[in-house]
């Protein structure tokens, strides 16, 4: 009987480290493949929805919007920006009505669901820029994650499995 338990539990939990995380958000009518620099650029066809992410570098309310400056990353399989990856181009998500700006800081990660609207001219500097602006249509503030462990640092785990260290 204590077996028929124990080995039910274990593959409970075996099954349940197999699940996989399912992704935020619907892209069915989502355009991939779009870039924030190759739409800056005008270099690819326009999409009607695009789906990108990346750090907020900017956030400002204005009078009857909220607008987002962000530095695009490619997403993981989770839809989130990777930012281990080269960052592929800036644009503007603007929202309309009010967004709270202490929720939405410079650093914080942002996958955004969009509509393509225009591009307006700004500065990166003293260098001119073209950003993409889309109009959000559903976002995801992702949690800040803890890098206060590092792989470096001496670690233990239980379970099973075959763990190869550096």
């Amino acid at each position: 009987m204590m077996r028929k338990t124990i080995l039910s539990i274990c593959a409970v939990l075996l099954i349940a480290g197999c699940a996989n995380t399912q992704p935020r958000f619907d892209t069915s009518g989502v355009t991939t493949g779009v870039t924030p620099q190759g739409v800056a650029a005008d270099t690819i066809a326009q999409a009607p929805e695009v789906l990108w992410g990346g750090v907020i570098v900017n956030s400002s309310n204005l009078t009857d919007a909220t607008q987002l400056e962000v530095l695009a990353y490619p997403l993981d399989d989770r839809q989130r920006p990777n930012t281990a990856l080269s960052p592929i181009g800036r644009f503007l998500a603007v929202a309309p009505g009010y967004l709270e700006t202490a929720d939405y800081t410079q650093g914080r990660l942002i996958t955004i669901r969009g509509r393509l609207q225009d591009r307006a001219e700004g500065r990166i500097g003293e260098a001119r820029y073209a950003y993409p602006v889309i109009e959000i249509l559903d976002s995801q503030l992702w949690q800040r994650e803890d890098h206060s462990r590092s792989y470096s640092q001496p670690r233990v785990n239980f379970g099973i499995g075959v763990m190869i260290g550096r």
